[in-house]
């Protein structure tokens, strides 16, 4: 046996796996209020993918780019070899095997770019939550989900490829990953020697990591772009937060609200009169703050009216999507009270931001 990946390689290798793991489940199949343990796992392949890219320059033998970086006639002329029924035999990557590796280096990194530019516009959190609209948020949403999936594809294919190599040579590509060794064979196409730099790698990771941090957080605590600010107004919260919850302006459209004000004398079935003095100011300050003068995902998601019931935030289409796997129990209970109760899930239902790390559906409710 002969020592080809270094530990290095392997704890990259063992690490990405879990975290693209990880990220996949949250992103494609976990609930919104695991977005943290999304973005962390994004994150940590961000990391690791700085880590590997410095490791590929100052690395081990067949750590190095170099050692793998094939000219195309050569991944050709491998590729003809296998539908021949030849092979030649690498110690390090194969030409085929190369190609997957850079791939796969190529599309983390634009997962990971497109995945921080939308929690900065659609969730309006992160570096880029500064400067990014919902509208790029969202358009860049879909190229992020679509990338998710190519990486699952040629994830399949990566493994297709390992167990295609696992029975047609002694090399066992999984158990190598483990122990870094592989056969040592005469017939096997080398590299050239390389020296590692540890100490020069350690440095650039830490000077590399260390200022992206810093510049992660110091752009994070940068107001967000188009998202309220400040308390609710005291006299509307008194007016109308005496009856139910009072929302944040932000959440409806100024027709909506010019609307809802005319018909107070007939609010869903209620008499909400109020003096004229006192009318005009409310509805003046919700006018001022509607969702046109913000740029979050409510603000703009709860736009579109329903047509049957064009004044009810419960019966808009994106309401109405986003609860329809919730009990009708739970909005009876006592925990919630109502479907309107929005701040007995949501932490943050008075900022109007409704982050989804903050939804957490009380435990009696689900009793």
């Amino acid at each position: 046996m002969i020592a080809v990946w270094d530990l290095g390689v392997r704890l990259f290798h063992w690490l990405l796996v879990a975290a693209v793991g990880i990220a996949a489940v949250t992103g494609l199949f976990g609930p919104l209020n695991r977005l943290s343990l999304h973005v962390a796992a994004g994150a940590t392949i961000g990391g690791l993918l700085v880590f590997r890219i410095v490791w590929g320059f100052a690395g081990t033998t067949y750590a190095r780019f170099s050692s793998f970086a094939f000219p195309p006639s050569a991944i050709a002329a491998y590729v003809k070899e296998l539908q021949a029924g030849r092979h030649a035999v690498y110690l390090g990557h194969n030409p085929l095997g190369s190609v997957m590796v850079f791939a796969l280096l190529a599309i983390l990194a634009l997962n990971v770019t497109t995945g921080v530019i939308v929690l900065g516009g659609v969730d309006k959190q992160g570096p880029l939550a500064f400067a990014v609209s919902y509208e790029t948020g969202t358009t860049l949403r879909a190229i992020h989900q679509i990338l998710a999936y190519v990486l699952l594809v040629m994830i399949v294919g990566h493994l297709t490829g390992v167990v295609h190599e696992s029975f047609r040579s002694k090399a066992k590509p999984v158990l190598a990953m483990i122990t870094g060794e592989k056969p040592d064979t005469s017939v096997a196409i080398t590299a050239n020697p390389a020296r590692a730099w540890p100490a020069f790698a350690g440095l650039a990771l830490l000077v590399l990591l260390t200022g992206a941090a810093y510049e992660a957080i110091a752009l994070s605590s940068r107001p967000a772009l188009g998202v309220p600010t400040g308390s609710l107004d005291s006299t509307y919260v008194k007016e109308c937060g005496s009856c139910h919850m009072a929302y944040p302006p932000s959440l409806g459209t100024s027709s909506r609200w010019i609307a809802l004000m005319a018909g107070l004398a007939d609010h869903f079935g209620e008499d909400a009169s109020l003096e004229p003095k006192l009318m005009s100011s409310i509805r003046a300050y919700l006018i001022n703050n509607s969702a046109e003068k913000w740029d979050t995902r409510p603000s703009h998601a709860l736009a579109e009216s329903n047509p049957g019931d064009p004044l009810r935030l419960t019966a808009t289409p994106f309401w109405s999507r986003t609860h329809r796997a919730i009990p009708a129990a739970v909005f009876r209970s006592k925990a919630v009270g109502a479907k309107g109760a929005c701040n007995a899930c949501h932490g943050d239902a008075f900022t109007g931001r409704f982050d989804p790390q903050k939804i957490e559906i009380p435990a009696r409710a689900l009793q």
